[in-house]
């Protein structure tokens, strides 16, 4: 696919459509975590410097279609006014044109879009509403790009659109994970189930070298070889997929990695009282919690004859100590070797970011993308509705 940026676009005096997201966890009535809004900074300052008017147009929780009073984006003006060191001008869609009229190079933050019944249904006259707000067109929210809204894909369509930094930047780097990637590739997925995951796995073992399982998602994988896998996690009705997934990944040849060693504890609690067994050697009332250290070599052995490493999910139960202890030392093998220029990195996932971030070998991957959904559709291989539309 081929898209527009910023910098393909004449923004001097032009009204900038810019859909965002900043759909950001709030705690006492204050914004507890600002990454989203950090993260579309250089946009929209990149906007201001080149003449522009961005016009921010965002979602804030689910309030499906109808006026929320506690789901206004209000709430997230000082942290949006500190985060671009000015003020900002907050409008609801009614008032908008009246607003960005007196907005000459300034920010315009309008209303929750969710308020409105037609944005999640992609409705051609919001969509012809937003588009007479302004004259161009940047989505810069790669996480909403999976859903097929009013604000995502109808808009695009009827301005000159381009990507914003952090959604080309999002692109540039899922380019070069799986599009057009350094070979070998490995693929790390974690996470409790493989229902959740089987699109995901389906298109990684055609695509990667080296697929390494981990978390809950290992245990259905064993069990489906006929080990015991005593009181795990453990998905039973899905052993003939587990199988399906194990004999085209041979087809394809592509390793799969699974644990050749398990931590094991008999209580789901942190610092239960825990061993480490051979993966086939799980007693009947334990459960296995996390890969165990001759596992974490072989993950680090297939990393440093790596180029490319994506990774969505953690490989062990990481919320308790210490069956932390393999996404830990995992994570921060990929990030030594992104590092020291060996490797490009590219996580993400709600659970992998906080994982990475745990282990504190987020900062030196390649990227870390904040995006959840959007993230793992693109890489179960979709087409992403707010991408597509953006392509020129």
């Amino acid at each position: 696919m081929a898209w527009k940026t910023l910098d393909d676009m004449d923004l001097n005096g032009k009204r900038v459509l810019t859909r965002v997201d900043i759909n950001v966890p709030v705690e006492n009535g204050k914004v507890s975590d600002t990454t989203r809004i950090d993260r579309i900074v250089p946009t929209v300052k990149d906007i201001l410097a080149a003449g522009g008017t961005p016009i921010l147009i965002a979602h804030f929780g689910r309030p499906k279609g109808k006026t929320v009073p506690e789901m206004s984006l209000n709430i997230t003006l000082p942290a949006l006014e500190a985060a671009f060191g000015q003020p900002v001008k907050f409008t609801t869609l009614e008032d908008a044109p009246e607003t960005i009229a007196f907005a000459k190079n300034q920010v315009v933050l309008i209303e929750n879009i969710r308020f409105e019944p037609g944005e999640e249904k992609n409705d051609p006259e919001l969509a012809q509403r937003l588009a007479d707000l302004g004259d161009i067109y940047c989505n810069d929210a790669f996480s909403a790009a999976h859903r097929a809204h009013t604000s995502t894909t109808g808009l695009a369509h009827l301005r000159p659109s381009c990507a914003g930094r952090l959604m080309a930047a999002e692109l540039g780097a899922l380019e070069a994970a799986l599009g057009q990637p350094k070979r070998p590739v490995v693929a790390v997925v974690g996470g409790a189930k493989v229902s959740t995951k089987l699109d995901l796995l389906g298109n990684l073992v055609g695509k990667v070298d080296h697929l390494v399982i981990g978390g809950g998602m290992a245990n259905t994988f064993l069990a489906a070889q006929g080990i015991s896998v005593g009181k795990s996690l453990c998905e039973h009705d899905l052993a003939q997929t587990a199988r399906d997934i194990l004999s085209k990944a041979q087809t394809q040849g592509c390793e799969i990695i699974l644990p050749k060693d398990v931590v094991v504890a008999c209580e789901f609690k942190a610092n239960a009282e825990h061993s480490i067994v051979a993966a086939d050697q799980c007693p009947d009332d334990a459960m296995i919690l996390d890969a165990g250290p001759e596992s974490v070599a072989k993950i680090g052995e297939v990393f440093s004859t790596a180029k490319t490493v994506i990774w969505n999910g953690p490989l062990g139960a990481f919320e308790l100590e210490p069956f932390d202890a393999a996404t830990n030392a995992a994570a921060k093998s990929a990030a030594t070797l992104t590092k020291m220029g060996k490797l490009t990195s590219v996580a993400g996932g709600g659970d992998t970011v906080a994982a990475l971030n745990q282990a504190g070998a987020a900062n030196d991957f390649t990227y870390i993308s904040t995006a959840g959904g959007a993230f793992l559709e693109w890489m179960e291989g979709k087409i992403l509705p707010g991408v597509a539309a953006l392509d020129s």
